[in-house]
């Protein structure tokens, strides 16, 4: 006789009975929904009565309105309602919140307490993809380029006479009067800053310490530049008002940004790829100094030539600067009460509010000026060929006069109304760290989304059923046994993508079609096996027991290459790769336990307890 314990049919049931209800959440769909985030602290506890009445002054009266890990959840039932809600709530609320469009699950709260539906990818869903290259000779030359300062003011603190440091083509270059000299400098600069490799050069009219990044040391600024940068394109997304958005690393020097839903490319890049940032400094001389330092080309040393963009007029202000954007803690755009012009609202961190107190306190009554920065790409003619160009652009927007102390806060003018927000917007997100450049686009709109989702679905439903069809008529009874495992493998599947909160992509739905195929595989070879033993004349309960112990080791070496390739499409693959090896393997798994664990279980109740002259195979 063909049992099992009862502790194996158990097993089986749980099994099942779990898979059904973690797959269950996927079949609600999903509800149009506003979601609000605070931008620097907590949400108010009051925000969801806010929220209520306005949304009830614009009269959108079906709604839901829940937290939900920091962030209050309006949900809708109509899309025009979410849009009509957008905009209310954004004129309402002001920059102290980000607004965001999504669409959350329409799960009953019984079961979303603990069982949420899988992810879908952005083939499926729409939205954006963006593939980012880190400009990473920008990065090694902003490392070395923190160095020149640093020279200069070791050098003089160990009384060693140079007569510059400058930075050019990838090297710091330290210029000495004569070779003593120069190998004291480099007895001590090798000495302090052992992260750099130092070398000697002469000429006719100078000996020279080079300095360049050691290896090692390269690396890590190279590893920094693409974490910042990630850590910073995320605060951008979250700014933009994202839900959901996918941002990892791709390789050595590329970041793969996926923004769903978004369909503004233009917006989103404009604001991904922007560097600008402020630096404020102090003005030096008076207009006819920089009228002379323009005309004559002499600049004083601890001085630099720059540009009004009011007007265009030269003006100098001092090399040291007082604060920079990396010590802005949080900056808003609103009006000038005074003036009526657009301004940004700007808050700095602890050690930028000393920096900027003791300099405002030892300046008052002289000129500050606010220096606007901004790394850009420009694709320009050259040899006749269109090569693209990173072009740095340093205006001074506004230079007023110091009137008082100024400390943690404070404001900016000489913006207009866009370049405050889009400012405002890249000071709270921070400064990129190098440079990067859009390098593949991809946009994919919601209706063609939906449209594969269809066709992904289709084309399961119909490998589904032709595999059912031929099972049933080739295998009878055990066919039909089959068809049950199968149609039990698809939803531990989805059970399963859904409790690790994996993204659906259109390769995974391949690979869920692929496993629709190879799923009964396991069972092609125990049926086979079984008719073999009753052709060679053993009784039915036997041909049962042999098929099934016989076929486990084959089924279990052509499931484990399979799996071995799966693994390794994972873990050398990118993006929707990695979607076709997920789903893959977790097919694999899961049609090994109902191939072989589920369908005995069913075969030994219809069989296992009876004498049976002949089998339904």
């Amino acid at each position: 006789m063909n049992r099992y314990p009862l502790w194996k049919y158990l097993l089986v049931l749980v099994v099942v009975l779990v898979g059904l209800v973690y797959a269950l959440p996927n079949i609600y769909g999903d509800s149009p929904a506003v979601q609000v985030r605070a931008r620097t602290a907590a949400l108010d506890e009051t925000l969801t009565q806010q929220v209520q009445e306005v949304l009830e002054e614009a009269r959108i009266e079906s709604f839901t309105a829940y937290l939900e890990q920091g962030t209050l959840v309006v949900r809708f039932e109509q899309l025009e309602d979410q849009l009509r809600a957008k905009d209310a709530l954004s004129a309402a609320l002001g920059n102290r919140y980000t607004v965001a469009l999504n669409l959350v699950p329409a799960t009953p709260e019984w079961l979303r307490s603990f069982a949420a539906p899988m992810f879908l990818g952005l083939d499926l869903r729409g939205g954006v993809h963006f593939l980012m290259q880190v400009d990473m000779a920008s990065a090694e030359s902003q490392a070395l380029e923190r160095y020149v300062g640093d020279f200069r003011t070791y050098l003089r603190e160990s009384k060693i006479r140079y007569r510059g440091v400058k930075h050019d083509e990838g090297q710091l270059e330290v210029r000495f009067a004569d070779e003593q000299t120069r190998d004291q400098g480099l007895e001590a600069l090798s000495r302090e800053y052992r992260e750099l490799d130092l070398t000697t050069a002469e000429d006719e009219r100078a000996w020279y310490i080079q300095a360049q990044l050691n290896e090692n040391t390269l690396r890590e600024e190279q590893r920094s530049a693409l974490q910042q940068n990630i850590v910073t394109l995320r605060n951008r997304v979250n700014e933009l008002g994202v839900a959901e958005p996918l941002i990892q690393q791709q390789g050595l020097d590329r970041i793969v940004v996926q923004l769903p839903g978004v369909q503004d490319t233009g917006r989103a890049k404009e604001i991904l790829g922007a560097t600008a940032t402020l630096e404020y400094r102090l003005v030096q001389g008076t207009a006819t100094d920089w009228r002379d330092a323009e005309r004559t080309g002499r600049v004083p040393a601890n001085a630099r030539l720059y540009k009004m963009r009011e007007d265009g007029s030269p003006v100098l202000l001092k090399r040291s600067v007082i604060v920079t954007g990396d010590q802005i803690k949080d900056a808003s755009s609103g009006i000038d009460q005074q003036s009526g012009s657009p301004a940004v609202f700007v808050t700095l961190d602890g050690q930028g509010a000393k920096r900027m107190q003791k300099v405002t306190a030892d300046n008052v009554g002289n000129l500050m000026a606010v220096v606007f920065i901004e790394n850009r790409v420009e694709t320009v003619e050259e040899n006749g060929d269109w090569v693209k160009k990173r072009v740095r652009v340093e205006e001074v927007i506004s230079a007023a006069t110091i009137r008082d102390v100024l400390s943690h806060r404070f404001q900016t003018t000489g913006l207009t109304s866009a370049e405050a927000r889009n400012l405002s917007l890249l000071l709270r997100a921070g400064a990129l760290k190098a440079p990067i450049e859009i390098i593949e686009e991809r946009t994919v709109g919601p209706s063609l989304g939906q449209e594969n989702i269809d066709q992904g679905l289709n084309s399961v439903l119909i490998g589904l059923s032709l595999v059912l069809v031929f099972m049933v008529i080739y295998y009878r009874v055990f066919g039909l046994v089959a068809d049950l495992a199968l149609v039990v493998n698809l939803v531990l599947i989805v059970a399963v993508l859904s409790t690790l909160q994996a993204t659906l992509t259109l390769p995974g739905i391949a690979g869920i079609v692929l496993t629709v195929g190879m799923a009964v595989d396991a069972n092609v070879l125990i049926f086979e096996r079984i008719k073999e033993e009753l052709r060679t004349g053993a009784s039915t309960q036997a041909a049962i027991n042999v098929g099934y112990e016989k076929a486990v080791a084959t089924i279990a070496d052509a499931n484990i290459t399979t799996l071995i390739a799966a693994i390794v499409l994972f873990s050398f693959g990118t993006g929707p790769i990695k979607g076709f090896a997920i789903t893959l393997s977790i097919g694999i798994i899961t049609s090994m336990f109902t191939a072989i664990i589920g369908t005995r279980a069913l075969v030994n109740l219809i069989y296992g307890r009876r004498k049976v002259k002949r089998l339904a195979i």
